[in-house]
């Protein structure tokens, strides 16, 4: 028992280091939209046949960057999505507020798809934003480390 209760422990400071540096961008992702994060730049000859790409928000890349640095990337994201059969931005909300942290791998696949995704798809990025799945990502696996430490601290007294 004491066995498990260590290496849960280990586990949440490992979650808890995972996650802080990327709890300083809520603030950003509670308020940002999918406007205030990508505009499309068209270049001075805004002809019909123009080229045109995006532009991020500087705040939004940094988050990308830091993100795609840390240990909660999951390269094989496509099999959450498989195994909990989620098609749509409502269910990908409905599973990360059922999620405890036997679930971790579950919220890490959420947010790798479009972290990951938005490499390839640039619309991802701002779709994360705009449908608070990176924000819900986050806020939950800090309720989830927060709460288990407040669980563990009620025990040990």
């Amino acid at each position: 028992m004491d066995n498990d209760i260590e290496y849960i422990r280990a586990l949440m400071a490992q979650y808890r280091a995972d996650i802080a540096p990327l709890l300083k961008y809520l603030p950003w992702l509670r308020e940002a939209t999918f406007a205030s994060t990508m505009t499309m730049y068209k270049g001075q000859d805004a002809s019909e046949g123009a080229f045109s790409f995006p532009v991020y928000d500087a705040t939004l890349m940094s988050f990308i960057k830091d993100a795609t640095a840390s240990s909660l990337m999951d390269r094989n994201y496509p099999y959450v999505y498989t195994r909990k059969h989620i098609t749509s931005a409502e269910q990908e909300r409905d599973v990360i507020v059922a999620c405890d942290y036997k679930s971790w791998d579950t919220l890490k696949g959420i947010f790798s798809k479009y972290v990951l995704g938005g490499r390839t798809k640039g619309t991802l990025w701002s779709q994360g934003v705009s449908e608070q799945i990176f924000c819900l990502v986050l806020e939950q696996m800090n309720a989830i480390v927060t709460e288990w430490d407040a669980e563990r601290n009620l025990e040990d007294k």
